[in-house]
């Protein structure tokens, strides 16, 4: 097989991100990888605002294609193609990115690819640890979080997904309840440690119902509930409250995570697949309880259980150029009239789930 390298864009959300893969002798290896992060600029607001993404992806996408050439030691000219994000995400984010990747394309003749920023994370794991097809996959993140089984490179199918928000999400507005910094999911973690998971009862919603849909909203709700009547009890929040509701609300997720996997790879599992193995992915990916969790009951079934450095679990611009690069090797390609896409569902067959978009501050 010849020698393809890539460039790779991702600004679907709050990372600017610019990366090189090359694939050779039916291997694929990430020459480099740059990755800029907003957290400060958004810090003071709760949540992403999707104006000040937009403008940020702006002004450092170029220099950030500037560092991953310089980093992986090539030029522009010894690339084969350019990939970059066309969606889902923040409308701006990704205009920013296609926009940025258009011009690039135009002014040295390389193929152009859009890719689904699902569909960049969902065949990580084949990226890292050479996963065969057909596979299942937790995508868990601030913004998304659904069960696909991977049976290609462009042939996904969904079990289920959250019907609300993401738990990344739900992870962030609890660390906003309770006074935690930002970003929330390290931040609750880090408190839950001194909880206790069983003082303060949560829900655990859509545990009653058949299937593999999630729902955690009310979760969220709850949570915000039994603050309120702990501040009332005690004149305000104690530190032992804030540790107890942590834990409370992190044993929540764990708990609804685990079981609706366990439908997942029951589903999985009657397809009979050769070399089973299940892989999870998103920043909420590395949720130490979660993880472990996950971990024990792939064990308990016998199936592989997968996880990507977190490097390549969160937003990254090597996940869009290795799923870029299947298309380049089939000799697929779209032209400058490439459309940056808001939603874009990995598998067209199935409902349009509500709570499939992206992050954001709330107006």
């Amino acid at each position: 097989m010849a020698r393809l390298t890539i460039l790779g864009i991702e600004s679907s959300c709050d990372d600017s991100a610019a990366a090189v893969v090359r694939r050779e002798d039916g291997a694929a290896r990430v020459l480099s990888s740059v990755v800029r992060g907003q957290a400060e600029l958004h810090a003071a607001f709760g949540g992403v605002v999707p104006e000040i993404a937009a403008r940020a992806h702006a002004e450092v996408l170029d220099h950030c294609v500037e560092a991953a050439l310089e980093q992986a030691g090539i030029g522009i000219a010894d690339l084969d193609g350019i990939a970059v994000t066309a969606g889902p995400g923040l409308i701006g984010g990704v205009l920013s990115g296609v926009m940025l990747a258009k011009g690039l394309s135009a002014a040295t003749g390389l193929p152009l690819i859009g890719v689904n920023h699902l569909a960049g994370h969902a065949l990580t794991p084949r990226l890292t640890d050479g996963l065969e097809f057909p596979y299942l996959m937790l995508l868990v993140s601030g913004g998304h979080c659904q069960f696909l089984v991977v049976e290609g490179e462009d042939a996904f199918r969904r079990l289920g997904g959250t019907i609300d928000d993401a738990p990344g999400e739900a992870f962030d507005k609890t660390a906003r309840l309770l006074g935690l910094p930002q970003p929330g999911g390290p931040a609750v973690e880090a408190e839950a440690r001194a909880g206790d998971p069983a003082r303060i009862a949560l829900p655990r919603p859509l545990l009653d119902r058949p299937g593999c849909d999630m729902s955690f909203s009310g979760l969220k709700t709850a949570l915000l509930r039994a603050r309120d009547a702990e501040m009332a009890a005690a004149g305000g929040l104690t530190r032992a409250a804030r540790a107890d509701l942590a834990a409370g609300f992190q044993a929540a997720v764990v708990e609804i995570l685990r079981e609706k996997t366990r439908r997942a790879l029951d589903l999985y599992l009657e397809l009979a697949p050769a070399r089973p193995a299940f892989a999870v992915a998103g920043g909420v990916a590395a949720n130490g309880p979660i993880r472990e969790a996950l971990q024990e009951l792939c064990a308990e079934r016998g199936v592989a259980f997968s996880a990507p450095p977190l490097a390549l679990c969160t937003d990254n611009a090597a996940m869009i150029a290795f799923a870029g690069l299947g298309r380049l090797a089939a000799g697929e390609a779209d032209g400058l009239g490439l459309a940056a896409r808001p939603r874009w569902p990995l598998d067209a067959r199935a409902a349009p789930m509500i709570g499939s978009g992206r992050k954001g501050a709330k107006a």
